[in-house]
């Protein structure tokens, strides 16, 4: 079951598209859509999708839509959209939508270019922990030809599907923190930093520690822009930082963690720590 047809419906176009996917191959027997003559390519879309435990995320989308010379891509009734799967795209575990269709805009007789966005909700319950990583990217679209959206003749409704576009990640959103003390500390002295570094948990919509990940451990001179790692500490079961380290300047402290497949990459703010 596609995740749209769970939302508030954004058109009758896009309800039946959910309902129409079986019959993308048709060939236009009574009651069943018939392929629509369309194709898309040039898919763009970010690279990976931070997704927090409340907010709504909307990734922005662009495609080139090809399509025939019957084909009135203008039309009031014609829509088309953009999408994210997981897994096999003829079974996928599971997939999300935009609120609206792509908007397109002709760029010569038999193309345009289509934008929108893909909207995840997370606590709406878009998505579970499982699903974090690779996404691949579907699109879409429909020309009503003037029928009853509400009470179509389905044989005179075009309908176009197509996966494998191309692939975004969609990530556990992280956090990390940093104290470094104590303040001010002598020349010389032993310096502890502690820290925590969390993600998103999008079946309970909290933020959790990140257990047994490598985190950088940072200082910037002040007066200087540049961080150099120190060295290298891994997070308890709870996700908690805690190193020493010898303070010699001036400057700010910071830990930073890479980034896995399933999480984006975070640094702390530097802690400022005045060094007598």
């Amino acid at each position: 079951m596609r995740i749209r047809a769970t939302v508030a419906a954004v058109s009758g176009a896009l309800a039946l598209s959910a309902l129409a996917v079986p019959a993308a191959h048709a060939t236009g027997e009574a009651g069943t859509p018939y392929t629509l003559n369309v194709s898309f390519s040039n898919v763009t879309i970010a690279k990976a999708i931070k997704v927090g435990t409340t907010s709504k995320v909307s990734a922005s989308y662009s495609y080139t839509l090809t399509h025939g010379a019957d084909v009135d891509v203008t039309a009031a009734d014609f829509y088309t959209d953009a999408f994210l799967y997981k897994g096999s795209y003829d079974d996928p575990t599971a997939e999300l939508y935009g609120d609206e269709p792509a908007t397109c805009t002709a760029t010569s007789a038999t193309t345009a270019t289509c934008k929108g966005t893909v909207d995840i909700y997370p606590d709406y319950g878009d998505l579970m922990n499982a699903w974090a990583g690779s996404w691949s990217v579907g699109a879409e679209a429909v020309a009503f030809n003037g029928q009853n959206q509400d009470e179509p003749d389905l044989s005179k409704v075009g309908y176009k599907d197509q996966g494998g576009l191309g692939s975004t990640s969609v990530q556990r959103n992280s956090k990390l923190t940093v104290n470094a003390g104590p303040e001010p500390v002598g020349k010389g002295r032993t310096l502890t930093v502690t820290g925590k570094l969390t993600r998103a948990n999008w079946e309970d919509n909290l933020y959790h520690g990140y257990s047994g990940q490598p985190v950088k451990l940072q200082f910037r001179k002040a007066g200087t822009t540049t961080y150099t790692t120190v060295k290298t500490v891994y997070t308890d079961s709870s996700g908690n930082l805690k190193t020493t380290t010898t303070a010699n300047y001036d400057g700010y402290w910071r830990f930073s963690f890479a980034g896995t497949s399933t999480t984006p990459a975070v640094s702390a703010p530097g802690d400022y720590v005045d060094v007598q």
